[in-house]
């Protein structure tokens, strides 16, 4: 699929991301590829979906765009969306359209990130989104190549610990000075969220916990209802 018909399927939709924490009623192949057709059948225009496995499961039962990560916790690294080369390489070989990779200012990888950009746009057609935690992150993205970015990591960085909601003042930054594409993610919880960030000017909007990670959503309203 050429990018620039991936980029058309999903402008200004909903991407859904179907993933689970480990030990998480949720976190088997068969519930998340059901969560992904959930979402197809709800009118997503994409999926984000986490390790090979899942993403080629996903890929066989929804038609849909795939923006394909790598998740790997090793101790003693910050870095962990799609880290290395080869992780990248293993999501691209599964036919994900879109693969997301970090690229935030705590990095420690061994291979520079503009080296890995420019090996993965040698050699598979997907397209490359950046998962930032900053605006500067974001420059630096578009900078080395990358064809979408997303603050997908605002609050999961050392130096982002404190945002807790979604950051519609990065957003409004950076479609104002970037030029690739800015899909909102992260910390987005209801439709109205959504469909600000749409009107914020955010190519596309991603969500997960808010429609498949029940025990977050149970969380919240449990929180809202203390103290009353």
């Amino acid at each position: 699929m050429k990018s620039s018909s991936v980029l058309e399927r999903i402008k200004q939709g909903l991407i859904v991301s179907c993933q689970a924490r480990k030990g998480q009623p949720f976190d088997t192949p068969e519930l998340l590829v059901k969560m992904a057709l959930a979402a197809y059948k709800g009118g997503a225009v994409g999926i984000r979906a986490d390790t090979p496995e899942i993403i080629t499961n996903i890929r066989k039962a929804v038609p849909l765009p795939i923006i394909g990560i790598n998740k790997k916790r090793v101790p003693g690294r910050k870095v962990f969306i799609t880290p290395d080369y080869e992780d990248a390489v293993a999501v691209a070989e599964t036919g994900a359209e879109i693969i997301g990779v970090e690229c935030t200012f705590q990095d420690d990888r061994k291979e520079t990130l503009p080296e890995i950009v420019e090996r993965l746009h040698e050699k598979f057609p997907c397209l490359l989104m950046a998962d930032i935690a900053t605006y500067e992150e974001a420059q630096f993205a578009e900078y080395i190549g990358f064809d979408l970015v997303a603050p997908t990591l605002v609050g999961y960085t050392d130096y982002t610990t404190e945002t807790e909601d979604f950051d519609f003042k990065l957003l409004d930054r950076m479609v104002a000075n970037l030029k690739i594409p800015v899909i909102a993610e992260g910390h987005l919880r209801t439709p109205v969220e959504a469909a600000k960030a749409i009107r914020h000017g955010a190519f596309a909007v991603v969500v997960g916990k808010a429609i498949t990670m029940p025990s977050e959503i149970t969380r919240w309203f449990v929180e809202a209802l203390k103290g009353i």
